[in-house]
This record gives C-alpha cells, structure tokens and sequence, in this order.
C-alpha cells in the first residue's frame, strides 16, 4: 500500500474514531491517534503456520472472497471484564457511547452515538473480582440508561451458575461436583456476598452446623466412582483422570483458601443461599443476567461469541441458526446442566483451538460462508498489545479480549488500569481501542476491494 493511499485512509478513519468524554474520572491513557490495523506491530494480524504467502495476501484474499453485511448501527463489543469494574468503565468511555460525569458508579451517561449503537458485552463478567456485583451494577446503569443490550455467556459466567445453582439440587453423580469445580475462583464473589449482605448478629440465623454445610458443598465420597459410569460417553479416559485429580485438588485447598480469605464454611454456604436468591429469584436484584444471557448473537457477517466456533457448531449454526442455538441453552442451562457443560454447545464458551478443542477446519469454514458469516468475534484468549486478527482456516477472527482485568494484568506484567472496546461500523471498519497498543488499530474492508 502507497503512502499516499495510507494517509489518505487514515484522514478518512478520523471521521469515525471514539470520542472520549469524561477522561478526568477514569484513569486508563487511551490512544488518540489510528493507524491501518495490516501495519500494526506486536503481531497484530496472525497467519496460521505452514503458510507460504504473506499475511496482507491472505487477509487479501479472506476478505475479497464474499460480500459482507455490515451493522446498520454502530456494534461496541467488550470482552472479558473479570468482574473488575473500573476497567469496564474506562472501556465504556473509550467506546465513545458513554460519559462519565463523575466518580460515582452510577455517573454514566448515554452519549448521542451511544444512544443509537449495540452494546455487546462478550462474556466473562464474573471472576476473582474485586467487584463482581459493582460490574453487574454498571451493566444495569447502562439498561436504566436505555442502552440496547446483548449479554453473551462466558466459561467463567457458566461455571459460577452452574456451581451455584446446583447446591441443593437433588444428589446426582452428575452435578454434584459442579460447586466444589469452581475451586478457588468463586471465593472472591461469595466474600463480597458476605460484606454486603451478611453482616450482624443474625447474619448465620437458620444456616446448619459446619458438618452439614460441607456435605452439601461436597461431593460425596462414592463420586469418584459413580462419575466416570456416568460421564463416559463425553470423556475419553485422559480427560476423565484429569478431572478426577483436579477435583481431588480443589477439595484439598478449598476450606484452605476460604479460611485465609476469613470464610467460614458456613458463611460459605450462607452466601451460596443468598447468591441463588439474588440471581435466580423472580425478584433478586440480578435476576436479569441469566434470563438475558445469550450463547451467540449475529449481525450481518459478523458472529459474536465467548471462545470460537468449531466444525459440529458450524453445521448445527448453518442448518438451525443462531436463534436455534440461543433456544437450545437456554432450555439446557436450566434443565440439562450436565450435558451442557460437557456437550458441543459449551465449545462456544470454552474453545482455544487447541489440539484438546474440538476442531475447525475448512469444512466448518466453509458452512460458516454457507451461512453468510465472514468473522468471528470473540474474547477468552487474552492479549498483551490490544486486539488481533487471527485467520484460522481462512476465517478471519477478531480477537478481542485485550487483558483489562488488574488480577491478570498483575500476573502478566501489565502496567497501568486497563481498557478496552472493538468497534464495528457501518461504514465498514473494525477499530480496537486499547490501552496497551499506541493507536487505534482500524481494519478497513474498503482498502482491501
């Protein structure tokens, strides 16, 4: 590409990059400038290995192939939020669709452009935290705001629920574990549980005696053997030993870990109650989440989900549909809990493509085409630069989860708050705005036709 054809896109990119407002209540430095996201640096667009032609020809090629459908609307994606809510808020102003007009949480505001586009929250709200019930609370700010909304499902959102909502189930081989598999990640969220809701005297009132609490908690010991019968047919023996030693491990360290974050057993299970009459009571205060949860949303070309696609998934989509696909979790988050989890539909959630996932090859690729869906957008696999283009099999995707969380910044030695969003635009361009990448990155369909 000339440097004159360059300059000339970038002049024409400025038109339509976020305007930030309310930089002065959010601490997260985001980029002013753009730059074409082919030329950006840190591996900002990846080619699959074995491939001998270049990643702008093959991109080249991906995009010339069919005609895409784009957004009637401005489209703000914003993956795996890790339940930190200052870094969501940081990527809501750096949307360009949302103000902050103050320091309090609920200092938001609709912006013009904010007020017409889709917000897609890409799954993953839940996590170590610190602020589960904070981020869940912004997220409804923006719905009070008239905000039009998609929440699409994670495999840290999905873990939680099903975990949680199983205690007290009846005893079955099959979910008895699920609460005790969510180990050490849940603590946080049930600790947050217990400042806010479970302080005072009478806060245990009716809760039973510590024995009776872990063995409702617990799987009992006969699990181990009952499990494998029963959980045979979606488990190679591999995968079945791993589980049985995992679980064996998070049954070790958990009252371990609950103690050092100063949790009882039996505040444990008092915030287990209260968790369940908060999200899955007709009139708990989050009871909106899971009854708005979605596994996939599509807009024109472009499929939205947590993880990725795979070949069974690509067939079931082409034939069915995406509203198909939403009905069938809906009905299984519910009542078929096991055959979920373990089941297809979960890849949606749960992929990394790697040799461990279940596949996608050119036969997925190619019903996908079938279907008209040109891009996947997706988060899970988190980031160091901003967002990246993967083209996976000749399907380009959009990876979106630029690691804004501060736990797993922490751990990967990012510094500074972290913020991101992926806008899709009618006038066909994808812009990833981060904090760790210098510039906008703005892929735009018109320079490759």
């Amino acid at each position: 590409m000339s440097t004159k054809s360059i300059t000339k896109n970038i002049k024409f990119h400025q038109k339509y990059l976020p305007v930030y407002q309310g930089l002065k209540w959010i601490e997260a430095e985001l980029p002013t400038t753009s730059e074409l996201w082919l030329l950006g640096k840190q591996r900002s667009v990846v080619k699959e290995r074995g491939q001998r032609d270049s990643t702008e020809q093959l991109l080249s090629e991906v995009v010339k192939q069919e005609k895409w459908r784009w957004p009637k609307r401005e489209l703000f994606f914003f993956s795996d939020p890790h339940a930190d809510a200052d870094a969501f808020i940081a990527s809501l102003v750096a949307s360009g669709g949302v103000k902050k007009t103050g320091k309090k949480d609920r200092d938001l505001k609709l912006t013009s452009s904010g007020r017409q586009a889709h917000f897609v929250i890409g799954g993953d709200c839940f996590d170590k935290g610190p602020s589960n019930l904070r981020l869940l609370r912004v997220v409804h700010r923006l719905k009070e705001q008239g905000a039009k909304i998609s929440i699409l499902a994670g495999n840290h959102d999905i873990r939680i629920k099903l975990g949680i909502a199983s205690v007290g189930m009846d005893p079955d081989p099959r979910h008895d574990h699920f609460f005790i598999r969510m180990g050490s990640k849940v603590i946080p969220m049930l600790r947050e549980i217990v400042d806010e809701y479970l302080q005072g005297k009478s806060a245990l009132k009716g809760i039973p005696p510590t024995r009776s609490c872990r063995r409702i908690l617990y799987p009992p010991k006969r699990w181990f053997k009952e499990f494998p019968k029963m959980a045979s047919w979606v488990m190679p023996d591999k995968r079945m030993a791993r589980e049985l030693k995992r679980l064996r491990e998070k049954i070790d360290d958990f009252e371990v870990d609950c103690e050092k974050a100063g949790l009882t057993i039996r505040q444990v299970y008092a915030a287990v109650m209260k968790w369940q009459q908060l999200f899955l009571k007709p009139d708990g205060e989050f009871s909106w989440f899971f009854k708005q949860m979605q596994l996939a949303y599509r807009q024109g070309s472009f499929l939205f989900v947590h993880a990725g696609i795979d070949d069974r998934m690509a067939k079931l989509i082409n034939r069915k549909g995406i509203k198909y696909i939403n009905k069938e979790f809906k009905e299984r988050i519910d009542d078929e809990i096991f055959e979920f989890y373990y089941g297809p539909l979960a890849n949606l959630i749960r992929t990394k493509y790697r040799d461990v996932d279940m596949p996608l090859t050119r036969k997925g690729v190619e019903q996908m085409r079938d279907a008209d869906i040109h891009a996947i957008v997706h988060g899970h696999a988190n980031r160091y630069h901003g967002q990246r283009i993967m083209l996976r099999k000749g399907m380009i995707h959009f990876e979106c989860d630029a690691t804004i969380d501060r736990h797993t910044r922490k751990k990967e030695g990012l510094t500074g708050e972290g913020a991101a969003v992926t806008i899709i635009h009618p006038k066909r361009l994808v812009m990833g705005v981060s904090t760790d990448y210098p510039h906008i990155k703005v892929f735009d369909q018109k320079s490759f036709v």
